[in-house]
């Protein structure tokens, strides 16, 4: 009897280490974003089941990569614009998604990820899963560190990283992009907008370092007035970063995503800032939406690869 016990207790032990070390796996798998509680780093549950049931009901997981983020960017349309959706923290940074106001950098992002998302099993489309690819899109090498200064702040360095490790190419330089003179300091001059830069001044060095290192970067870009030729070889859900130009420089200034419609016209998909319309829509054709505006100067393309 007593060795029966032992024998039992010794089981119990090892399954006890068992679960143990299964937990230790999970919680090693978890992105940076466990830090913070669930409802701060993910917004919007009822929008994304919606989403998930659409995605289930059409088959978009059949669709190639490009057209389901453009299928998906076209389901978040009418999405409310809403500005420093990622500033959810004073100094953790975590993967974050809001599908209850989108700007423009998180409509195409959430577009993307949900996209990426849609590869693994069925049970796998989860809440969860969509911040691990929001993870892997957003931040530096893929991976958020818990500092704020890991996430891709500017979209030149987001198109260098993500071409970098295969996940999007980028495509303006082969659509006759010229290489132009570029800066990146918006931030280091608007610092006080950005919650954890007020909330920790000492990232203010670094981040101007970051900023020299984007400077450096060569840029291409593809000026406004070629992009009328050019637009036939766009396809649906490139990712379409437009340019301003100021004093001589250009910088990243808005970003959206290309839509061809059943007429074979390719429209400009984007977050739309309140003074315009404020929501998720899809816009003028593309190049009639760059005359529309003196100041931007032309575009940048990256294309979902995976």
């Amino acid at each position: 009897m007593k060795s029966f016990d032992a024998a039992a207790t010794l089981a119990t032990l090892f399954c006890v280490k068992i679960r143990l070390h299964l937990l230790l796996l999970v919680f090693a798998a978890l992105p940076a974003f466990a830090g913070l509680p669930f409802d701060t780093v993910f917004k919007g549950r009822d929008r994304f089941d919606m989403l998930v049931q659409r995605a289930d009901e059409e088959n978009w997981r059949a669709l190639p990569i490009g057209e389901r983020a453009c299928a998906i960017g076209q389901a978040l349309v009418g999405t409310p614009y809403r500005s420093y959706t990622l500033e959810i923290d004073d100094h953790i940074e975590a993967p974050s998604v809001n599908f209850n106001g989108l700007d423009c950098w998180t409509f195409f992002e959430t577009s993307l990820a949900f996209a990426r998302m849609l590869n693994e099993p069925r049970d796998g489309w989860t809440p969860r899963t969509l911040l691990h690819y929001i993870e892997l899109d957003r931040y530096r090498d893929g991976h958020c560190t818990g500092e704020y200064l890991s996430r891709l702040h500017y979209l030149e360095d987001w198109l260098y990283d993500n071409d970098r490790r295969g996940l999007v190419k980028n495509m303006t330089r082969a659509l006759g992009g010229v290489r132009v003179p570029h800066e990146a300091n918006e931030m280091s001059d608007g610092w006080r907008e950005y919650r954890y830069l007020r909330c920790d001044p000492s990232l203010l060095l670094p981040l101007r370092e970051m900023e020299d290192r984007v400077s450096s970067l060569d840029l291409y870009e593809i000026p406004k007035s070629r992009v009328p030729y050019i637009e036939s070889k766009l396809r649906d859900g490139d990712i379409i970063g437009i340019t301003s130009r100021e004093d001589g420089l250009i910088s990243t200034a808005h970003v959206g995503m290309a839509y061809r419609d059943a007429m074979g016209v390719l429209h400009f998909m984007h977050a739309s800032s309140p003074h315009n319309f404020g929501r998720v829509v899809i816009d003028d054709r593309l190049s009639n939406y760059l005359n529309r505006y003196r100041s931007d100067a032309g575009i940048i393309v990256g294309r979902p690869m995976i």
